[in-house]
């Protein structure tokens, strides 16, 4: 399954590549290999909830940890000393294509003799220090839903080859079979979408998402339904009792690839460093505008500019009144949004609470509309607060 995918990313990234349905499953995997129940996992409150219902399913308690309030990045500095010893492994998040400080959570992690595993989901051509963000990690996952726009897949990588093995096994062992209905589906969503957009049918467009399980909230974050995780975590390690939590978005996340599928995004990730030379020059323009933030270390490829606005809802509103949707918004942090029921809350929560309050998810490729519209709209940045 996806064997000429996986040697593509291979060829890429150095390492052992595994094609999985989707970033999340990957992701589940990796931490049940990993990491026996019971054990705590460092992550990033700033993050899809999805990634906290992984977690969960996987049998782990979720640590949150403080953020730099400029990108959303780990503050390894401020994770009080008292954390680092109870920890079973570290989760990067590399939000937005900004990297996570991966050698210094390599060392911590050799130190401690826990795994680091890095979510490159949105940084699939990111580097630290000279190399590719994801090849720092015990194991690493990336996602082809995004800089690629396959809307599918992605792939688990391992710094040792014999684990490709026992891996593929416990992916195959999740796998539900592919259905022609799924498959149809995909075919024709690039057709649907284009189709209701170019005729400016906004609500049409998602109203398909919603039909084809692509596009579900309501509201930023889904509904915790907390009495009913409640039951779930006495279940876990499993996924199925979390499945209603773990697909959203993302209906076909466990399902097995037809022909179709491979070959579209075997198509999509030959263009993929023509998509990363735009995301560059986009991200680059963007972060140059009044609202941009650069990070200290060199430019990156970014999947999504965050942006630091005074009012995020009213950027949000001037945007869409030009047809530009914002997405991948992550607010409030997940430990306001989970509380300590259900996660170790951060100990210093208000970099990440003013940093999801403030950032505006800017796509590169639109660079120049939005800040056109952002300018013409009085859109004020964001000040941040005395000390930060």
């Amino acid at each position: 399954m996806g064997e000429a995918l996986e040697a593509r990313m291979r060829d890429r990234l150095g390492r052992e590549c595994l094609y999985v349905p989707s970033c999340r499953l990957g992701l589940y995997v990796a931490l049940r290999h990993w990491c026996r129940p019971g054990g705590r996992v460092l992550m990033s409150p700033v993050n899809d909830d999805v990634i906290l219902f992984v977690v969960l399913a996987a049998g782990l308690r979720p640590v949150q940890a403080p953020l730099d309030r400029r990108d959303g990045s780990l503050d390894t500095a401020a994770v009080p000393a008292s954390v680092w010893p109870g920890l079973s492994a570290v989760i990067t998040t590399n939000l937005y294509g900004n990297p996570d400080p991966a050698p210094e959570l390599r060392a911590r992690c050799d130190a401690l003799g826990i795994p680091l595993l890095e979510d490159a989901a949105h940084a699939i051509g990111s580097r630290v220090d000279g190399r590719p963000v994801g090849s720092y990690g015990d194991a690493s996952v990336f996602s082809l839903s995004k800089h690629t726009a396959a809307k599918t897949g992605g792939f688990l990588t391992v710094a040792d080859p014999a684990l490709r093995r026992p891996l593929a096994e416990a992916r195959d062992d999740l796998l539900v079979p592919s259905r022609l209905s799924s498959e149809l589906a995909y075919a024709l969503r690039p057709y649907a979408e284009a189709g209701v957009r170019g005729l400016r049918l906004v609500r049409a467009a998602r109203a398909v998402m919603r039909l084809l399980g692509m596009e579900e909230r309501e509201e930023i974050r889904m509904p915790l339904r907390a009495d009913e995780l409640k039951q779930a975590l006495a279940a876990a390690p499993a996924l199925r009792p979390f499945n209603s939590w773990v697909r959203v978005d993302m209906h076909d996340y466990r399902i097995a690839p037809g022909r179709a599928r491979l070959r579209r995004t075997g198509r999509l990730l030959d263009r993929l460093d023509d998509r990363l030379d735009a995301h560059l020059d986009g991200t680059r323009r963007l972060l140059a505008s009044p609202w941009g933030a650069p990070g200290p270390g060199p430019l990156q490829p970014l999947f999504r500019v965050p942006l630091l606005v005074a009012d995020r809802d009213a950027a949000i509103a001037a945007l869409a009144r030009h047809r530009i949707t914002t997405g991948y918004l992550y607010d409030p942090p997940l430990d306001d949004y989970a509380s300590e029921l259900f996660t170790d809350v951060s100990p210093s929560p208000e970099p990440a609470r003013w940093f999801a309050r403030h950032a505006l998810p800017a796509d590169p490729l639109k660079a120049d509309r939005i800040i056109t519209v952002l300018r013409e709209s009085g859109v004020r940045p964001a000040k941040a607060p005395h000390g930060g």
